[in-house]
């Protein structure tokens, strides 16, 4: 009886697909994470993948769509719940700390998640709706919407870096006879660098929603003035 040959191969597509939007997804974030944004092309995307570069063009059109898909994958573990239930002062605040969190932990996406337009991503877009129209119900003006999520978020990402910064990153060494009073305020912060990050986005976020609360209550004073 003759040997049995090779199995023949299966014809037609695999019955998993060897690219998905999450593996994409994942190893763009892992490119910049690991290796730094300048690595992040389609050529190494593609590396990653262990695919052609043919196949991942096939699969993503441009890497600005790689970008979008990864905006609204980071952007989907931010908390934007308290606005169905909460004060919109509480409910900011918990999105404030949310959203830093979650950037605490993607740092590296911070110089190009910033920046990028939000145009044709759909969570980001919802996340927004969602803030605004909490905004707005609250009696905030078109006017002012935009800037009160922009102002929350340049205090989250710069919250964000420091949050995963060194401990000894304001330790001014044996220099500290140029800067005693700020050596001094430093040695008084928490040792522990997470509590010391902390500590300072508290007072941050405290002191801008306390702004908030008193330029909305003066806004809705001069209407009602005005009526």
């Amino acid at each position: 009886m003759a040997p049995a040959g090779p199995a023949p191969r299966r014809r037609g597509r695999p019955r998993q697909p060897v690219l998905s939007e999450e593996r994409i997804t994942k190893s763009a974030i892992k490119i910049v994470a690991t290796r730094g944004y300048q690595h992040l092309t389609m050529t190494e995307l593609a590396q990653e993948l262990k695919v052609s570069t043919s196949a991942l063009y096939n699969h993503t059109p441009s890497k600005r769509d790689v970008l979008i898909r990864v905006q609204d994958a980071i952007n989907q573990g931010i908390d934007r719940s308290g606005f169905d239930t909460l004060p919109w002062d509480q409910a900011l605040e918990r999105w404030a700390r949310s959203y830093r969190d979650c950037y605490a932990q993607h740092t590296a996406m911070i110089p190009i998640m910033a920046v990028l337009p939000v145009a044709d991503s759909p969570h980001t877009l919802q996340m927004y709706e969602t803030v605004a129209s909490g905004l707005a119900d609250a009696g905030w003006s078109r006017a002012e919407i935009a800037d009160v999520i922009v102002s929350v978020e340049s205090l989250v990402f710069g919250a964000a870096y420091d949050a995963t910064a060194p401990a000894d990153i304001f330790d001014p060494g044996e220099r500290s006879d140029l800067a005693p009073v700020f050596a001094d305020a430093v040695r008084a912060r928490p040792a522990d660098a997470e509590a010391a990050a902390e500590e300072a986005f508290d007072m941050a976020l405290t002191a801008m929603l306390d702004g908030f609360r008193l330029r909305l209550s003066a806004a809705q004073e001069r209407t009602a003035g005005q009526d």
